[in-house]
């Protein structure tokens, strides 16, 4: 008898085996390729936007935010790990040799920015600029302006600079108003100083009011955003600029997943009125607000938690001449709804001041509207240009002569004269290095031996060119030197 059913049927088996694997390998391709076609490409809107988005470094030490964490990038390391004093430590270990130098402060990459108009005008952050003395921008053809700060706005963190130049590239700008959470977006910055780095991610959420800011309605999203990517763009993808990168949530000082930006119609509002007028005003209700919980909103009548309770009502504010409450529930304002106490700052903000806007709100379980015309945010008015918050020196600081007190305070010789500095504005003393304890014994080779001696080396400065100053610090004399511009 002839056995053939085994052959054939391991010949059938192999057979479908290969077809199966062949098949399987056909749809993996297809799906890898599928996926890859799936995911948005940025390379196109990159090189489209990069022109306009320059890098910004300073010859002062600015005002950082809390996130800025690293080297040139903000305070928060250990002293060990930082130094504070310029002065270097000698090669024999301080004994005997040459007196130590003091570090002269260099130009450094602190931020990004974006062009909105040919002319020059640039937007960035505030903490990125705030007490330069000198501002570079620097564009990505490596060409290199110096900026003029037209404004900076603190509350917001943002400033408006610009520089000198005809038909310079810009960006096109977005509208944050038609934002949603998942949609994809990408940023442009020099974070840690490496110009020009393109990050991406996907809006997290909208509308986020921090502890450090309520007159922001910030875009959270996933964008790798580091220091150094302050004041540049997130755009979208249609290559519009629709927000400022601005802030991190970090408990490391790198990325962690949380970022948040400055919605851009916002942005362009600020520069609008920092523009035109020198400085920002938002409006103000003059009340103390609270969050509405579940037992509260039980107890005032409502059916479900929202809106913002007004807890205290200043009597000569704006919402006490408009007969407002404490216990007013204020739901919605000016044609914005309001669901949580935060959305209230933002919504009075953006409110025209001295014009009447309608407010509804829940009073006694009962809804009713009234109207109300918001006044300005009292000690809103933000610096302007630079030579509005420079010292009336011609550095920038303030000193008093040296005496008995300062000396044992600082542990100086006895035969110790000079002036000691007990403020740093901003200006050449902060561009410098200057700090509050510095005791200076010398300017421009003179002996500054009191108060009088160093007004008179003072006026007599020269400009434009280089000059020594002698000081002692912590106990060690050195010499800086530095440069007047008028």
């Amino acid at each position: 008898m002839k056995q053939t059913g085994i052959p054939s049927l391991y010949k059938s088996v192999k057979v479908s085996l290969l077809g199966a694997l062949t098949t399987l390998c056909l749809f993996s391709l297809l799906s890898n390729k599928v996926m890859a076609e799936s995911l948005p490409d940025f390379s196109t809107l990159a090189e489209q936007s990069s022109p306009a988005v320059v890098n910004i470094s300073t010859l002062s030490k600015p005002k950082r935010g809390r996130n800025e964490m690293y080297g040139p990038y903000g305070d928060e390391l250990p002293e060990i790990l930082r130094r504070y004093f310029g002065f270097q430590i000698p090669e024999n270990g301080g004994r005997g040799g040459n007196a130590p130098q003091i570090e002269q402060p260099q130009p450094q990459s602190l931020g990004s920015g974006f062009i909105i108009s040919k002319d020059g005008y640039v937007l960035t952050n505030n903490h990125v600029v705030d007490g330069a003395d000198e501002i570079i921008v620097r564009m990505n053809d490596r060409s290199e302006y110096k900026a003029k700060l037209v404004g900076g706005d603190k509350r917001s963190d943002l400033a408006l600079l610009k520089v000198e130049g005809k038909n310079l590239p810009t960006v096109r700008i977005g509208d944050s108003d038609k934002l949603k959470p998942g949609q994809w977006v990408f940023a442009i910055g020099s974070p840690f100083g490496f110009d020009y780095s393109v990050t991406k991610g996907i809006i997290s959420a909208l509308n986020r009011s921090l502890p450090t800011e309520n007159y922001v309605p910030f875009i959270q999203t996933d964008v790798p955003i580091n220091p150094g990517n302050s004041g540049g763009p997130l755009l979208n993808m249609s290559g519009e600029v629709i927000g400022i990168n601005s802030q991190i949530y970090t408990r490391s000082g790198g990325f962690m997943g949380l970022s948040f930006a400055i919605p851009i119609d916002d942005a362009m509002d600020v520069a609008r009125q920092l523009q035109e007028n020198g400085h920002v005003s938002r409006g103000w209700l003059g009340v103390i607000i609270q969050d509405v919980d579940r037992s509260l909103a039980e107890s005032f009548g409502l059916k479900r938690p929202h809106g913002a309770l007004l807890s205290q009502v200043l009597p000569d504010g704006p919402a006490g001449k408009a007969g407002f409450e404490a216990g007013d529930i204020i739901t919605r304002f000016n044609g914005r709804e309001i669901k949580f106490s935060s959305d209230l700052p933002i919504a009075v903000g953006r409110a025209p001041v001295g014009k009447e806007v309608e407010v509804v709100l829940v009073r006694r379980g009962k809804e009713i509207t009234k109207k109300v015309a918001a006044g300005e945010l009292p000690g809103d008015k933000s610096a302007g240009s630079n030579d509005g918050i420079r010292s009336d020196n011609r550095l920038g600081i303030s000193v008093t002569a040296v005496d008995d007190g300062v000396r044992s305070r600082l542990g100086l010789d006895e035969n110790v004269q000079g002036v000691v500095v007990t403020e740093v504005s901003s200006g050449v003393g902060r561009a410098y290095g200057l700090r509050s304890g510095d005791v200076i014994t010398h300017i421009n080779h003179e002996e500054v031996k009191n108060m009088s001696a160093y007004q008179k080396v003072i006026k007599s400065l020269p400009v434009d060119k280089t000059i020594s100053m002698r000081l002692i610090r912590r106990g060690t004399p050195g010499f800086i030197t530095f440069r007047l511009s008028e």
